[in-house]
């Protein structure tokens, strides 16, 4: 180090190292904006500042249905595992002032006969065992309960009634866990990408929808949401404003029949809010299009969920999305590996407001993609044909270098006789 500083000065060390960095063109990543709704469907909200705890113990069910599993399952432990112990104190606390931990009354030398209030009795493990018997109805025949002691029996009734209580809540909440309506919304997909393009003579906003079970999903419906930040003329700033969006479905109730992967439709109109962005404002706007399937699970009856939403960032411009269904052997046929798929399409680049102003864009659009269409397939039977006529003369040379010579050969006759070998 002490030699390369004595060659190269600093100076021009400092100086060379500031021209590289103004060299290097600075990057800076756009900030990624937080989303309302995930892919996944799950909300992106953090509930902070709650002062009201105590709400969530009023709705206890509730709580423990919402509570992760293993915290659900560690309740679950705790209160079967706290009742037999606190029982097991009740007994063994009316065995002691019953006497029966005396160790006179095991062998009695009287002529009367002794009698516990539960008999095998005799410590405070012996009523932990017994109090499991009596709250899981569980009888090993070792233990049992006399009509010595009144309030042995009072015990014993009211051990039965909580360990009912306990039973229905656990299990209830299990059950409830198990079951939930999310679980099935898990095999309800949604394409990973949007797109928007020409349908029917509109620009149309287009995702596709798809069930994995085979058992269907009763009257579903669905619902598409923008999220953005707006300002009122007033000033007030909105941070999440919902707006809803019709969504183009020709029957009346609304449903959809979920059998296969649907592509759900929006007209892009005046009621619409992307009617006034275009395909290079679209990058640049903050807004959020969430879509929510809903619908009652014909296994279960219960009603279910799924949800998904869409960024500027994930809808494509002038793309369609590719057929997935087809007809094989009398069964249609559907191809999951191609439900994302997209094909780029002629689309006006302009918004719908403007495509309604000047209908004369959408039809120079689709002549413009008309003749380069025709443009592709000229150039592409052109290649076919030269590479046709190449193949051709290069059969033809291969077969001249193949054809033998012509010999004459000379009979004493002196006639001249050609043949060929």
């Amino acid at each position: 180090m002490l030699a390369r500083k004595s060659i190269i000065p600093e100076e021009y060390v400092l100086a060379r190292i500031a021209a590289e960095n103004l060299r290097k063109p600075r990057i800076r990543d756009r900030p990624r904006k937080a989303r309302f709704i995930a892919k996944n469907g799950a909300c992106n909200l953090a509930h902070k500042n709650i002062r009201e705890q105590g709400r969530f113990l009023q709705d206890i069910f509730t709580t423990l249905v919402d509570l992760k599993w293993r915290h659900t399952l560690v309740i679950f432990t705790m209160s079967f595992l706290c009742s037999w112990l606190l029982f097991a104190m009740m007994w063994w606390l009316v065995a002691f002032a019953h006497g029966d931990m005396d160790p006179s009354t095991e062998n009695p030398s009287n002529s009367t006969k002794w009698t516990p209030c539960v008999t095998c009795v005799r410590s405070f493990t012996s009523a932990f065992l017994f109090s499991i018997e009596v709250q899981v109805t569980i009888g090993f025949g070792g233990r049992m309960m006399t009509e010595e002691c009144p309030l042995a029996i009072t015990v014993l009734i009211l051990q039965n009634i909580v360990g009912l209580i306990i039973n229905a809540v656990m299990l209830g909440c299990i059950f409830m866990k198990t079951a939930q309506a999310h679980r099935r919304a898990e095999t309800l997909i949604f394409s990973r990408q949007a797109v928007i393009a020409v349908r029917n003579g509109k620009l149309c906003f287009m995702f596709r929808v798809g069930d994995l079970r085979k058992s269907m999903i009763i009257s579903a419906s669905v619902r598409i949401q923008v999220v953005r930040k707006t300002t009122t003329p007033e000033g007030e700033v909105i941070p999440i404003h919902q707006v809803d969006i019709p969504v183009d479905n020709p029957i009346e109730s609304n449903n959809i029949f979920l059998v296969a992967p649907l592509i759900i439709c929006h007209v892009i109109d005046k009621r619409s809010p992307l009617y006034d962005i275009s395909a290079s404002d679209l990058v640049l706007q903050d807004l959020e299009l969430i879509v929510i399937l809903e619908g009652v699970v014909e296994t279960t009856g219960i009603t279910t969920q799924a949800r998904t939403s869409y960024v500027a960032e994930e809808i494509l411009w002038g793309h369609r999305f590719v057929p997935i269904v087809t007809e094989e052997e009398g069964v249609y046929a559907v191809d999951y590996s191609k439900f994302g798929n997209t094909i780029k399409v002629a689309a006006p680049r302009c918004s719908a407001r403007e495509l309604d102003e000047k209908p004369s864009i959408l039809i120079q659009t689709l002549q413009k993609s008309e003749l380069s269409h025709q443009n592709s397939l000229r150039k592409r039977n052109s290649m076919r044909r030269n590479n046709s006529i190449r193949r051709s003369n290069s059969m033809r040379r291969t077969n001249s270098s193949l054809i033998v010579p012509k010999v004459q050969f000379i009979t004493p006759e002196g006639s001249q006789s050609a043949s060929e070998t």
